[in-house]
């Protein structure tokens, strides 16, 4: 079967932002996307916002950019679908926020959202689907050929462990730790078409491959492949998938700049014949594995000889590296930010501190609220005093 790639612009940018929907009484999710996304989908074509739409359960909406060029035009674009979706959740008594997964709801009270095609997908996974309680962030960026597609998209498995532990926030499930950095993570590689994807050599191997799962019924679009890294051939992009939710704005454009750097980096080693080479498929999944296990502290493994270097090291010198790429892309304050997050902890890390010094779980949400609607990290002090 023949796959057209839709070549994008190089280096182009669209961001996914997947949002939960609470109630501010009781702080659990609440079933209200359908009632929300009709109200901001009045006076567009077909009723729908071009910008906000469902997702799998009813308490949750997706929020998309355009096709931006730059990082700061991509979260100028997700503060303004935000804006207007906030202000309609407000009078409603409810809010938004965003990580990779709710503190203390039960998956199992979840509605499915009137889409048939998620009610198929709840009807084939069953309970593998009913878990999918869980909020990710989705970043595009436009590469111009297949081939280039497969060669970025192998060679950013390196780097899936840097951006898992940089944007994990799922440490709670259900209203108990789970001792995890990122649970989300291990639940939606529950799904079989999901987590970790197969290197492809090229894009014939990828089109070989699609066809076959086609063929033989285990999917019936390639829309069903939720890798971690994905080639996007409507879009023309590369996709990765692998990032929690994350709770701040200034958060979703510093691993929006690491992505397009690292996506524009390899592209550019692909044209002088030098593309970047993926490690071995039992170092990529073990290092998953320690960024979602132990997020910022976790020591991967850097050679196939099991030689292992802190995260935060290698993190720092890969901002380092990218630093020329980010000024021609116009995102080095962006990119720069990816410091301050190493230094002061992702959200996972935000969130135990509020509960190490007293909080509950209800606190938790408040202060994922507060962070989506005011961009500032909130501290155990500022959470215990609201």
């Amino acid at each position: 079967m023949h796959i057209d790639f839709n070549a994008s612009e190089r280096s182009s940018l669209g961001v996914e932002m997947e949002l939960e929907v609470v109630d501010l009484v009781t702080r659990e999710l609440h079933s209200a996307a359908s009632e929300v996304l009709a109200a901001m989908g009045r006076g567009h074509p077909g009723g729908e916002h071009p910008k906000a739409k469902h997702e799998l359960f009813e308490s949750t909406v997706e929020i998309i950019t355009g096709v931006c060029t730059t990082v700061a035009e991509a979260r100028a674009d997700l503060e303004a679908t935000l804006a207007t979706l906030s202000g309609l959740c407000a009078p409603r008594g409810l809010a938004l926020m965003c990580s990779g997964s709710h503190p203390f709801t039960h998956w199992a009270t979840q509605q499915v959202s009137p889409n048939p095609r998620y009610h198929q997908l709840v009807d084939e996974m069953q309970w593998l689907a009913r878990r999918l309680q869980i909020f990710g962030i989705h970043v595009h960026v436009g590469v111009r050929t297949a081939e280039k597609a497969i060669a970025i998209a192998n060679g950013l498995l390196a780097y899936l462990p840097h951006l898992l532990a940089l944007s994990a926030s799922s440490p709670y499930w259900v209203g108990q730790d789970t001792g995890l950095a990122s649970c989300r993570s291990k639940v939606f590689e529950g799904l079989p078409m999901a987590g970790l994807p197969h290197q492809m050599a090229d894009w014939g191997e990828f089109e070989r491959f699609m066809t076959t799962l086609l063929r033989s019924k285990a999917i019936t679009s390639i829309r069903e492949v939720w890798w971690d890294i994905r080639p996007h051939p409507d879009f023309g992009t590369v996709e990765l998938r692998v990032c929690d939710g994350l709770p701040r704005l200034s958060e979703v454009a510093s691993v929006a700049a690491l992505t397009q750097c690292l996506v524009e980096w390899m592209d550019t080693a692909y044209d002088r014949g030098h593309p970047v080479a993926a490690p071995s498929a039992w170092v990529v999944r073990e290092n998953k594995w320690k960024a979602a296990r132990y997020g910022m502290e976790a020591e991967l493994i850097v050679d196939e000889d099991g030689n292992l270097r802190p995260l935060r090291a290698e993190l720092a010198e890969l901002v380092d590296e990218l630093a020329p790429v980010a000024r021609r892309l116009g995102c080095g304050d962006e990119l720069g930010q990816v410091r301050a997050l190493v230094d002061d902890g992702p959200s996972y890390v935000r969130q135990r501190a509020l509960v190490a010094a007293g909080a509950g779980m209800v606190d938790v949400v408040d202060a994922l609220v507060e962070e989506l609607r005011t961009d500032r990290p909130v501290g155990p002090r500022r959470a215990m005093v609201t």
